[in-house]
């Protein structure tokens, strides 16, 4: 994960195309043509020993020969040349090159790395487009056209693409910061791209073309970092469920990747969208509407079939239409004539004058938890752009509300562009309108899981991890992967969920009914086989048997069906367990099985024997907490079921978040965990129990947090420390630490501010806030000191902060503590304990930038050993210095 040397890549000042040539429709001229073409600056080198000049430019033969080692170096020669260029390359000076040649094989590719990680030299490619940064004038691609422009980021990982998009671009009139084709990626990946622009001044939102991802962890950490700052919306290839029939388990089949992708997506907080057109829309809403309420819309129209249309894309799309309480009904009756709809959506009547607009529009702004869709036909009433004039106030008004829609070309073209000047998000049709208006909801829903943090362990109930480990021990060294459903159930009690008790016999009717007779009727019997992983599929489980002549004959009926249909599968005996009946139950389904590329996966629905076929189920990565399981739970159609409807009492939801929380515990606890099913999980408005489960192990352990996408918070980073006699916690920031971090940042007196940051404004705006307090543990680190206030709160001391490179070459940190606990050794603590956790993740070395005026802070540093230095941001060393501790042993 590294945004080294990206400045040059996309943004050099120099540049040499390698196979430059003038042999028309060759990649060579075309790179060459737009290059110089474009209104870059920065200086042009052609390479190829056949030219002595091209283009009435010197032409150079090789990489030595050229004048300066070029910044951005475009190969566009044959494979078998790429690899000693790279070399050259890099031993010369460059630090990025664009790999346009394709036909390396995988032996080229990696000598191709090798040779350019020597060098630290970038890669882009092979076998891409290459890249446009239409703001510099750069063109260092083979389109066939440019891009404007703008300030939306474009990244694909289909060359195609990138030329369709661009021509389909042009013709819209949309502008980019950066065009990007990723061919490959070698090298440059989306981890990558995500962190170069999810920083970049000149990109407003970020567009992802994904057919896969190979390093899960370095793309969620990058992806969480960048949607942050930005809108980061995907279009991902690939949804078919081919081949999930082959999965060993319920879990197994519905997991698929793409529902796994989509999991990824909502908890990196980004936005997937299904057409490429889409992306655009969806661009346009967050960058203009971002902000505004998402929480249900009211259609307000001069003409009723706008507004049906509307409202039936809302309903196909799961979009909430606001209901008009008593007061907004009145306040509508006394500006609209009679005949209006009195119903959202708001038929104001196709005669409707522009005070008529105003009026109706001002009303429906009383409602601040409601968004407004206005859509309006063209009529010979009142010209549309008299309207759009009189409407401005009210639609430029903070918080924005207001999205557009002006139905038609012409006569409504001066006020469609009056709405887009003034920044209102504008839609060419009601079903686009409403649509993105959808991508807002979900936007916000995957926001919300952005913020949340959960550590490994957040489970009610600690999990008996000594009684887990030795049936998981015991069941490998029997050579078995498969737990029985005795010891499936055991692990999980072990974990703190409620399961059904069982018993083990032979396959004998007497030992069956002995069981059965000391847990009473009605009881369920099970066949138990090591072979057998599904037991209905063979006849292998029988409910509500009543009496012990009936479970003689089932006893006796199953072991001849059992052994008829798997004659190789070795039957130990049976399982016996209480019936249980729970009224108003629903039957569930909780699994985890392990993606081959996000890793440990959860998965929540409708259970029972009908799984495959409902389909109803919602995936999350670990870890979980309790928001983030509920989250999960309503992404379900049955949980509309489980919140209760006529006379069924809703069920215990709060119970059901417990359990998804558990597994995901037991993910984190038990690397060796590789599928779970329990189903069906019986649930209703008083209990919940496993009634059946299924669990793999593997020696290879493909689970553990330490597989996980989304690192944990790092609970063991916190500690408690005795200061002054008074006891003071230690520990990582939190996202809901924002509210108490302000307040320590305004108990911070102005001249201690302007140290810390070398101004004294004392301010904070939210979106800072949150960017100190939401973190990626993975990349950054936040230690803050706490105790506890005397009305039970917390209140933060002192904080230390520290970010390092993706690289982890090197750290800058920051250090405060509140202005009144100064010189009582709280600093020197917190800098001692961010010292320790930087070295142990290997991190090579801590800088920081200090006022000379801070005396204190150079003194800290001098005594833990910093090397003090002039800053080269400040050459004549008048205000700062810069100090440096290296962490590493040489």
């Amino acid at each position: 994960m590294s945004i080294r040397h990206l400045d040059a890549l996309f943004a050099p000042n120099s540049v040499a195309v390698f196979g430059a040539s003038e042999r028309p429709h060759s990649v060579g001229a075309t790179v060459w043509h737009n290059l110089r073409s474009g209104d870059f600056r920065g200086r042009l080198y052609p390479v190829n020993p056949k030219h002595a000049t091209l283009s009435g430019m010197p032409c150079f033969a090789t990489v030595d020969a050229l004048p300066e080692a070029p910044d951005l170096a475009v190969i566009c020669t044959p494979a078998a040349c790429v690899v000693d260029l790279i070399d050259a390359l890099g031993a010369r000076g460059t630090r990025a090159a664009i790999v346009i040649s394709a036909g390396l094989g995988a032996a080229e590719k990696k000598a191709m790395l090798t040779s350019a990680r020597r060098h630290t030299l970038r890669i882009l490619g092979p076998n891409c487009i290459g890249m446009l940064v239409p703001h510099l004038g750069l063109n260092a691609s083979f389109a066939h056209i440019g891009a404007q422009p703008g300030e939306i980021a474009f990244v694909s990982q289909s060359g195609a693409l990138v030329t369709a998009m661009l021509d389909w671009a042009a013709a819209r009139g949309i502008g980019f910061s950066h065009f990007i084709s990723l061919g490959e990626r070698a090298d440059v990946d989306f981890g990558d791209m995500l962190d170069f622009l999810g920083s970049d001044p000149k990109t407003r939102a970020i567009l992802l073309y994904i057919e896969s991802i190979d390093e899960s962890r370095k793309f969620m950490s990058a992806a969480r970092a960048a949607a942050r700052n930005k809108p980061v919306i995907v279009v991902k290839a690939g949804r078919s469920r081919a081949g999930q029939a082959a999965a060993a388990s319920h879990t197994g089949a519905l997991a698929g990747s793409d529902a796994v992708f989509d999991a990824a997506i909502a908890r990196a907080g980004m936005l997937r969208v299904l057409t490429l057109p889409d992306l655009f829309l969806a661009a346009e809403t967050l960058a203009r509407f971002r902000d505004g309420p998402s929480g249900s819309l009211t259609v307000l129209t001069n003409g009723g079939g706008a507004g049906v249309l509307a409202a039936d894309e809302a309903s196909a799309l799961g979009v909430p239409l606001t209901q008009l309480d008593a007061s907004m009904l009145q306040r509508l009756n006394g500006v609209l004539p009679a005949n209006w709809s009195h119903a959202n959506p708001v038929d104001i009547i196709g005669d409707a004058p522009a005070p008529r607009y105003v009026a109706a529009l001002d009303a429906l702004a009383q409602d601040t938890g409601s968004a407004v869709l206005f859509i309006h036909a063209p009529s010979a009433i009142v010209p549309s752009a008299e309207i759009a004039q009189a409407l401005l106030p009210l639609v430029t008004a903070a918080p924005k509300r207001v999205l557009g829609c002006w139905l038609g070309d012409g006569a409504v073209a001066q006020a469609r562009q009056t709405f887009r000047d003034a920044g209102v998000p504008d839609f060419n049709t009601p079903e686009d309108a409403v649509r993105a208006f959808s991508f807002l909801r979900s936007y916000r829903l995957n926001q919300e899981e952005l913020l949340q943090t959960p550590p490994r362990r957040n489970a009610a109930h600690a999990p008996d991890l000594s009684a887990i480990r030795a049936i998981v021990d015991a069941v490998l060294a029997d050579g078995r992967e498969l737990l029985t459903e005795p010891e499936a159930k055991a692990l999980l009690g072990a974990a703190g969920l409620p399961v059904v008790p069982t018993r083990v016999v032979g396959a004998s009717a007497d030992e069956a009914q002995a069981a059965a007779d000391a847990l009473g009727y009605p009881v369920v019997i099970k066949i138990l086989s090591h072979a057998i992983s599904h037991k209905s599929d063979v006849g292998g489980v029988r409910l509500n048997i009543g009496s012990a002549s009936e479970l003689r004959e089932v006893c006796t009926s199953m072991l001849a069906r059992v052994r008829k249909l798997r004659p190789d599968a070795d039957v130990q005996g049976f399982t016996v367990q209480p019936m249980v009946r729970l009224k108003h139950a629903h039957e569930l389904i909780v699994g985890a099985s392990v993606d081959r590329v996000f890793g440990p996966v959860i998965l929540f629905g409708a259970g029972g024997t009908a799984v495959e076929v409902l389909a109803d189920r919602a995936l999350s990565l670990p870890p979980l907490n309790t928001p983030l399981a509920l989250a999960q739970i309503a992404r379900t159609r049955i949980a509309q079921l489980l919140r209760g409807y006529r006379d069924e009492p809703a069920a215990d939801i709060d119970a059901i978040a417990q359990v998804l929380v558990s597994v995901s515990q037991l993910l984190a606890e038990v690397p060796e965990i590789a599928e779970l099913d329990i189903n069906p999980l019986l649930v209703n408005h008083e209990s919940t129990v496993a009634l059946d489960a299924r669990v793999r192990v593997s020696a290879r352990k493909p689970a553990g947090a330490a597989n996980f996408a989304i690192q944990p918070y790092p609970t063991e980073l916190v500690e408690s420390w005795d200061w002054k006699g008074q006891p003071v916690t230690l520990r990582p920031i939190r996202p809901e630490d924002g509210p108490q971090h302000r307040s320590f940042l305004e108990k911070l007196a102005p001249q201690d501010i302007r140290l810390r940051v070398f101004h004294s404004r004392r301010s904070i705006e939210p979106s800072e806030l949150a960017r100190l307090t939401q973190i990626d543990y993975a990349r950054e680190m936040t230690f803050i000191a706490t105790r506890c206030t005397a009305d039970g709160g917390e209140e933060t001391l002192g904080t230390v902060s520290a970010s390092a490179d993706p690289d982890r070459q090197v750290a800058e940190f920051g250090i405060s503590v509140r202005s009144d606990l100064k010189g009582a050794g709280l600093g020197r603590r917190l800098l001692q304990k961010m010292i320790d956790h930087l070295r142990a993740n290997g991190t090579r070395r801590l800088v920081g930038t200090v006022l000379c005026a801070n005396t204190a802070m150079r003194a800290l540093a001098r005594e833990l050993g910093f090397q003090e230095a002039p800053d080269p941001d400040d050459p004549g060393g008048f205000e700062t210095r810069r100090i440096t501790l290296e962490l590493q042993q040489p």
